[in-house]
């Protein structure tokens, strides 16, 4: 399962809707080995297509470099498609290379509303799994009866 802040969904969409009609990508990262992520970085699609996606090798090697200094890792890979629902195409799955990360597809084909689904991609093999959005890290694994007292 994903467990993603709504600051970071809303962030998503909104670049998925800038970039529109081409595809939108980008990343999120987060502290290494905590699968939480935590800060959104905007990529250009250096193909700027409407039917795929492609990041630049070279800012793919410095966002490489940033994460590891800052003792971070990519979490997240997204995308946007712009004219289809949010399921992998064939190039999705043949470039998907880090089976640690979620893959998140938004689909910005209806101008009033998103679809936003999230995968597993590991070897070719393809795994939807749920998304839960909440407002905070802070006690989402407890529930809101465990939340302290204002007192």
């Amino acid at each position: 399962m994903l467990m993603i802040r709504r600051d970071l969904v809303d962030a998503m969409v909104a670049h998925a809707r800038r970039d529109h009609p081409d595809e939108a990508c980008g990343v999120l990262a987060g502290p290494a080995g905590a699968d939480r992520p935590e800060r959104i970085i905007e990529m250009l699609n250096s193909a700027r297509s409407m039917t795929f996606y492609e990041f630049d090798s070279g800012d793919l090697i410095r966002l490489h470099r940033e994460l590891e200094s800052r003792d971070e890792e990519w979490v997240v890979f997204y995308h946007s498609h712009t004219a289809t629902e949010a399921v992998p195409s064939r190039r999705d799955v043949d470039i998907a290379g880090y089976p640690e990360a979620h893959y998140v597809l938004i689909s910005t084909r209806d101008p009033d509303t998103h679809e936003l689904r999230s995968y597993r991609i590991i070897d070719g093999e393809v795994t939807e799994e749920p998304v839960e959005v909440v407002e905070s890290y802070m006690f989402s694994h407890t529930g809101a009866d465990d939340v302290p007292d204002a007192s």
